[in-house]
């Protein structure tokens, strides 16, 4: 790499507009405030967030995972409430898809843990510091918030199965959209699940860039995967548990046709196709960082924090 490129952080980068004769210092301001970010500050955002979640007690991860694993429930209760009220046709899943997003808007802008959404927030650390208290750091923390969860999203569908909870429509596309969860082959729902989890990753890349679009980046992408019907460890446990719940389904269907190969496959998505690969073409350039600086070149104050809090 250059000297004069753009990722040398041995002089501070200048802000967009600031050589420009023709700005004043507040055009300069608001030219720098419309610059999307660059691809490494956008990666020690994500890092550092990895880096404060990483230090979370883990009760904290655990009260916070449960919070996100109930609120998923309602992207699978949107779907089916959506789903209910259009007739059968071939642009059905057009309409009910955008139900799938309401849990993920409650998760992402709420703040609270999910798992493939940390796959990316929880590695960068790990890949930019590789040593075995990083990775047992990593380690608890996946552990404590996959299985936070799963008991909310376990829970969140023991509470819906009751029957005449909700109408027959109702009850019916609930156990409909579960049957689907559970319907397809280890391999195919596998690699279903490689492509939600790259995109629900690529949510915590995109985010740091949208500003005032977050709302639209989460509906857009999260969409998709409800288009898709791609396969999401948390949301998907909602509506196969549902079916075991309910008395539609077996214990086995759950684990075996859905846990298993979904939570494979997010984790792939997640950690092999986003985090090593927007990692990977700045390594170079964070292995020459000196250390104690910032992604600007400038020292880095002492307990600066970011990402979610206690």
């Amino acid at each position: 790499m250059s000297q004069t490129a753009r990722g040398d952080r041995s002089e501070p980068a200048k802000e967009a507009g600031a050589d420009s004769p023709h700005l004043d210092d507040g055009d300069q301001k608001l030219a720098a405030e419309h610059t999307a970010p660059h691809a490494l500050i956008i990666h020690e955002l994500v890092r550092e967030e990895g880096e404060e979640a990483l230090r979370r007690s883990s009760s904290a991860l655990a009260w916070s995972g449960l919070a996100a694993g109930l609120s998923m429930g309602f992207s699978f209760l949107s779907l089916a409430l959506i789903q209910s009220s259009l007739p059968q046709a071939p642009w059905r899943r057009l309409f009910d898809s955008a139900g799938y997003t309401v849990g993920f808007i409650i998760v992402i802008l709420g703040r609270q843990q999910l798992f493939t959404e940390s796959t990316v927030t929880a590695v960068l650390p790990l890949l930019t510091n590789r040593t075995w208290a990083t990775l047992r750091q990593v380690l608890r923390f996946w552990t404590v918030v996959l299985l936070a969860n799963l008991a909310g999203a376990l829970a969140f569908a023991a509470l819906i199965s009751p029957p005449g909870l909700f109408p027959d429509p109702v009850r019916q596309a609930l156990v409909d959209t579960g049957r689907e969860a559970v319907s397809g082959a280890f391999g195919p729902t596998m690699l279903h699940a490689v492509l939600a989890g790259w995109l629900i990753a690529l949510i915590v890349w995109i985010l740091p860039s949208a500003r005032s679009a977050r709302l639209f980046v989460i509906l857009i992408l999260t969409y998709v995967v409800a288009l898709g019907r791609f396969s999401h460890t948390v949301a998907g446990t909602v509506d196969a548990a549902f079916l075991v719940f309910s008395g539609n389904g077996t214990v086995v269907q759950f684990l075996w046709r859905f846990l298993a190969p979904t939570l494979l496959g997010n984790a792939i998505g997640g950690i092999a196709l986003v985090a090593l690969l927007n990692h990977a073409p700045l390594a170079a350039t964070l292995q020459a960082r000196p250390e104690g600086r910032d992604v600007a070149g400038t020292a880095e104050p002492q307990g600066a924090k970011s990402g979610r809090s206690d």
